[in-house]
């Protein structure tokens, strides 16, 4: 099987897993879809550090996204990962333990100017800090033990497999323990290929 029929083999199967939740929040994405036959484009491949970790996170899959998870990292060596931020955002060690990949969108294989949607992986022992964005967002854990914060609310666990929503602008912000976290993310309405405002101290709504 060449590249391009296993990625339209990956993403029909993404959009099969998806199907079967039940959850309301992730029809909105589903409705605006790309149709089969998928329209392909040429991405040049990437590899970033983070991609080390991949063979960590298949191991913490939980069982239904396994099969996800394993898919991609037989696809990882074909894709194009990238990172949003530079050193002068979070520093040199974050970059080393964080990457994405777009598999739908305006900068992946598959195009559409109305969903985005890919993977985010982050190493063990990383915090992403606080950030939000125009596109209302909904991430699905691929791993279990990640910690994750919605606006000012507490750190609280997440169980793998359950669709966490971010609504346009809502700060959120996810942690990493002993394992590393891939979560599959779709992205929906605004600037699809914005980079993330970053939270400042007089963000806070007790500083004004």
């Amino acid at each position: 099987m060449n590249l391009e029929n296993e990625l339209n083999s990956f993403v029909i199967s993404i959009r099969r897993y998806l199907e079967a939740f039940s959850s309301s929040r992730l029809k909105p994405f589903l409705k605006d879809w790309p149709a089969v036959p998928f329209k392909m484009r040429q991405a040049s491949p990437n590899y970033l550090p983070v991609l080390s970790y991949l063979p960590a996170a298949l191991k913490a899959a939980h069982d239904q996204s396994r099969p996800i998870v394993q898919m991609l990292v037989s696809l990882s060596p074909n894709l194009a990962w990238g990172q949003t931020y530079a050193a002068g955002d979070f520093g040199p060690d974050f970059l080393e333990r964080y990457g994405w990949t777009e598999l739908i969108g305006l900068r992946g294989p598959i195009p559409s100017e109305r969903i985005a949607c890919g993977f985010l992986l982050l190493g063990p022992e990383v915090e992403y800090p606080r950030h939000s964005h125009e596109a209302q967002e909904v991430y699905i854990p691929m791993t279990h033990k990640t910690l994750w914060q919605r606006g000012n609310q507490a750190w609280t666990a997440h169980t793998a497999g359950t669709p966490r929503r971010h609504k346009p602008w809502e700060w959120h912000a996810m942690r990493t323990g002993s394992h590393p976290l891939l979560a599959l993310f779709l992205w929906q309405g605004g600037n699809l290929v914005q980079k993330s405002r970053i939270e400042k101290i007089s963000d806070h709504p007790e500083n004004g």
